[in-house]
């Protein structure tokens, strides 16, 4: 059987990319020739959430995200166990009135 050939390159990473930003939140949109994705920081009581970071892709690449993320996830689900995701509604609008 064929195994899949694994490519070999070096990533260069400075410090302050290094650091990275703290994502609660992405917003993902997309045209005919490229997918957005925007990473941002929604905080309680703040409102709106700040973009930290965008991403552009060719929808080729995002693809190519979409599968790598899957592979990651069940790596990740079998080493460390299942990852459960809560539904969360978001509040009515009333609620955020202030008094």
């Amino acid at each position: 059987m064929n195994e899949p050939k694994q490519l070999s390159f070096d990533l260069e990473l400075d410090a302050e990319v290094g650091q990275g930003h703290y994502s609660n939140l992405a917003v993902i949109s997309h045209s005919t020739s490229e997918f957005i994705i925007d990473f941002a920081t929604m905080l309680p009581g703040l409102p709106k959430a700040k973009v930290a970071s965008r991403i552009i892709l060719t929808p080729e690449h995002a693809k190519r995200l979409l599968l790598s993320l899957q592979e990651n996830i069940s790596r990740y689900e079998s080493n460390v166990g299942r990852i459960e995701i809560v539904q969360r509604q978001m509040p009515d609008a009333s609620m955020n009135k202030v008094v």
